[in-house]
């Protein structure tokens, strides 16, 4: 019924748009090629780890999941070890940030982030976003601004979607492996205001040998318009997809001939997402106001160890989470001879069900724990900036957040109730010593939220033994110096040392329903990024970052944290001619990364090479994407851990568990523009 009622909602749209076009002047206007990148920002950042990226830095990419648009920020990789359905894993600074722990993201100021998740605490899914809906990326890095709190040490994304649409447009993609996608979205005047429509409907077999039968939804109506001065926008947003998985899978399987690289050892993974929002935006230049509200759920089931916990039944489990989220935001801002900055929010997750299921073919066994959470936090925050000179700037900023909660748990010793406050201070500096060239210091205390159910914990689902809660906010330092340099739009670069340290990664670890610590942790690295318009039809981008990443104290077993990537290039080439012809091509390094702290073990270095282009002629577009040109066949994601395969000895094997890149696909598409 959703989606029919969106399917009418977006030919009223386009029916509107279509009448008004003919009404209008029909002449065609000549695209303009637009990056965001270009954007000249010296005297109004706060950073050089802080910038924009939109328009055709989006549009022409070519995107094998949607879960990439999280690459825009420079330096950031997003990687699958599991279904395209699933959220992505990220990487950044020398963080493996899991699908979203220390990175946070916003979709028109709403957070995604999911607190005491049931797969990952910071579970961020970016599947329900239509990348084509997406104009304008901002990302920030390390905790130096105020307006971010939970989730946002190592950085954050804000993604703005189109209010209203340049072109209406009808596309059909076809690829290899049975990629299927029909696309259609439309704006049209109405009520004084505009209402764009968006529908989209992806299927995919996948590459794997264990078919992937991925289905997705995804729809988008909303209306912006004025109310007397203040600017007004609503949404809604739905989303539903399912799909099959093939999960990392143990390199010894492979080379004893077991399996494929591309086959599987359980086949009865997968999982669901449902997602469904209504956003309310209203403000002017002095004040922004934000209010949504989300219905989520959740499942997901997976197989790490295969029978190395139970060799009878199977170690497969099964994760649930189904809530619903409200939540207020204000921000606003004041001109004096001192500019502040304020703002607050607050958000409650009302979590019906969060739990975890031994499982047998999808069957469930065994409740590990099932809780019922109420979960609340409440912020806020202000900065003062200041202009000594006119080439000096500075901002000193506090942030304060607050949380409470109250855990219900199917073994009553883990239920409980608490709180927490923390008090967040920034300082950023800025010196402008050319009108091409910009110095910044930036300092900030951040943080990360951990699963509630962890701090209540008395004693181990699993095990019976005692347990010991930990903290529910942890917090984070971290400093920097950086150096911009910008010559008119046609050519910028950074240059960042940055320095972070968290307290402690302490994480909820949803696959046994317990907790565990990972100590205190120092990440020192360097960036560089750059973009050049290098002729009128060629722009080219550049990012490499590299960190060294270690606890503060050794833990028995070495100092490395497993999974931190040391280093990660990308080389991005946009080219578009003024008689319709474009083409991009973007290559992405992962450098080694060690798998255990004491780095006797390794996951290789990857590289991954994507290339597209296309042609408008008149209404019409067509393009042509290749994924994985050169058919590599590195790891996406390598873990290592012990496992039991059949025939193996009861306490399991200690090896690699990788998934590799998926194989080089085609895809090509039809677009109708009007």
């Amino acid at each position: 019924m959703r989606a029919i009622s969106v399917v009418s909602i977006l030919c009223a749209v386009a029916w509107a748009d279509i009448a008004l076009s003919h009404e209008g002047n029909t002449e065609l206007v000549e695209e303009l090629i637009v990056y965001g990148r270009s954007q000249e920002v010296i005297g109004t950042a706060d950073s050089a780890s802080e910038g924009v990226v939109a328009y055709d830095d989006i549009r022409l990419p070519p995107m094998l999941r949607v879960g990439e648009l999280a690459e825009a920020v420079p330096g950031m990789v997003a990687t699958q070890h599991s279904g395209t359905g699933k959220a992505n894993q990220y990487f950044l600074r020398g963080f493996n940030l899991d699908h979203g722990t220390d990175f946070s993201a916003f979709v028109d100021g709403v957070p995604i982030n999911m607190r005491t998740h049931g797969h990952g605490q910071g579970y961020l899914d970016l599947n329900f976003i239509i990348p084509e809906l997406v104009e304008i990326t901002t990302y920030r890095k390390g905790p130096y601004s105020a307006t971010l709190g939970d989730f946002s040490s190592a950085g954050s994304v804000q993604f703005d979607l189109y209010e209203s649409l340049d072109e209406s447009f009808f596309n059909v993609t076809a690829g290899l492996d049975d990629y299927y996608r029909a696309l259609a979205g439309a704006s049209g005047e109405f009520a004084g205001g505009t209402i764009t429509g968006a529908y989209d409907y992806t299927t995919y077999r996948g590459p794997w040998e264990l078919d992937e039968d991925l289905s997705q939804t995804r729809f988008y109506a909303s209306y912006a318009g004025m109310a007397g001065d203040l600017e007004t926008h609503f949404a809604l947003l739905g989303y539903s997809g399912s799909w099959d998985s093939t999960d990392q899978i143990p390199l010894r399987a492979v080379r004893s001939g077991l399996i494929d690289e591309h086959g599987f050892i359980d086949p009865d993974l997968g999982g669901s997402t449902d997602r469904y929002s209504l956003t309310g935006n209203i403000g002017n230049e002095r004040w922004q106001a934000t209010a949504y509200a989300v219905d989520y759920d959740f499942t997901l089931l997976s197989n790490f160890t295969y029978l190395l916990e139970d060799p009878v039944n199977g170690d497969q489990f099964e994760q649930i989470d189904n809530r619903r989220i409200y939540g207020l935001r204000l921000d606003g801002s004041t001109d004096t001879a001192i500019r502040i900055n304020w703002g607050g929010d607050i958000r409650y997750d009302d979590i019906g069900k969060v739990g975890l299921f031994k499982t047998t073919e999808r069957q469930r066994r065994e409740a590990v724990r099932t809780d019922s959470v109420d979960q609340l936090s409440a912020s806020a925050y202000a900065e003062l900036e200041f202009t000594p000179t006119d080439n000096l700037r500075t901002s000193v900023g506090l942030r304060a957040d607050y949380y409470d909660w109250d855990v219900s748990a199917l073994r009553a010793e883990n239920s409980g109730d608490g709180d927490d406050f923390l008090v967040s201070p920034k300082i950023n500096v800025a010196y402008k010593f050319s009108d091409s060239a910009e110095l910044y210091a930036n300092w900030g205390r951040g943080f990360h939220s951990n699963d509630v159910r962890g701090n209540t914990i008395t004693v181990d689902p699993v095990t019976g033994d005692p347990a010991d809660p930990v903290d529910a906010l942890v917090q984070s330092n971290g400093a920097e110096l950086g150096l911009r340099l910008e010559r008119d739009d046609r050519f910028n670069a950074t240059a960042t040392a940055f320095w972070l340290n968290l307290d402690s990664e302490l994480l909820f670890v949803g696959d046994g329903g317990a907790t565990e610590a990972l100590g205190a942790t120092t990440r020192v690295g360097v960036e560089l990024s750059t973009f050049v318009q290098a002729t009128d039809w060629l722009a080219v981008n550049f990012a490499y970052t590299y960190t060294d990443s270690t606890f503060d104290k050794n833990t028995g077993a070495g100092r490395e944290i497993p999974g931190a990537i040391e280093s990660s290039a990308t080389l991005g080439l946009n080219g578009a001619w003024s008689n319709g012809l474009f083409i991009s091509a973007r290559a992405r390094y992962l450098g080694e990364s060690p798998l255990i702290e004491d780095d006797s073990v390794r996951a290789p270095s990857s590289l991954l090479v994507n290339v597209g282009g296309g042609y408008r002629l008149g209404d019409f577009s067509f393009r042509l994407d290749v994924f994985n040109l050169f058919d590599s066949d590195d790891y996406d994601i390598a873990y290592y851990y012990a496992s039991r395969l059949p025939g193996e000895p009861a306490e399991g094997i200690e090896d690699i568990h990788f998934r590799p890149l998926e194989p080089r696909s085609v895809r090509t598409s039809v677009t109708y523009h009007w």
